[in-house]
């Protein structure tokens, strides 16, 4: 396979590995990041390929490959070596160990905030919350999807304004 047509299947591919880096990352601009260092790795390794074996496969394995890579590569930089004789393994970094008060007081606020939105913005956004999709949105409450979308922002809104006392949490 010349260059060039390696090229051309990398590009014809791209779109079909976007879906599993995001899955990986959960992440818009980390499954980009993935996908863009799987495609140098995959075009600077190309005499590694061999023609007539499944290029998606082996991209998928290189894209999974270097997310762990990545991943086990940030645990460490956050991992602490204790050099006494018991040799703790302690995850530092800003570990702060906290009761649950402050999580229970934050999640009766945001239910008292979502509970006080006016239905015709609450409706769109919890069903937009349990993983509803803007289609099925407009579908169920009979409105357009552009009206779905606007509702939705609206009603983060509103509780981005209500909610603002915890946007400033150290």
């Amino acid at each position: 396979m010349t260059t060039l047509e390696f090229s051309y299947s990398l590009n014809k591919l791209t779109k079909s590995l976007k879906p599993f880096a995001l899955k990986l990352t959960r992440d818009v601009d980390d499954a980009n990041d993935l996908l863009q260092d799987t495609m140098v790795k995959a075009f600077t390794n190309k005499d590694k390929f061999t023609d007539g074996t499944n290029l998606k496969a082996w991209l998928y394995t290189i894209m999974k490959n270097t997310f762990i890579t990545n991943y086990q590569r940030m645990v460490r930089r956050g991992t602490f070596v204790d050099t006494s004789d018991n040799l703790h393994f302690i995850n530092s970094g800003a570990a702060i160990i906290e009761n649950d008060a402050y999580g229970d007081f934050a999640m009766k606020d945001i239910t008292t905030a979502i509970t006080a939105l006016d239905p015709v913005y609450k409706d769109p956004f919890l069903m937009h919350f349990r993983g509803f999709k803007y289609h099925e949105i407009a579908d169920k409450l009979q409105i357009p999807i552009g009206t779905v979308k606007n509702r939705i922002h609206i009603a983060r809104k509103l509780l981005k304004d209500q909610l603002s006392i915890y946007q400033t949490r150290n």
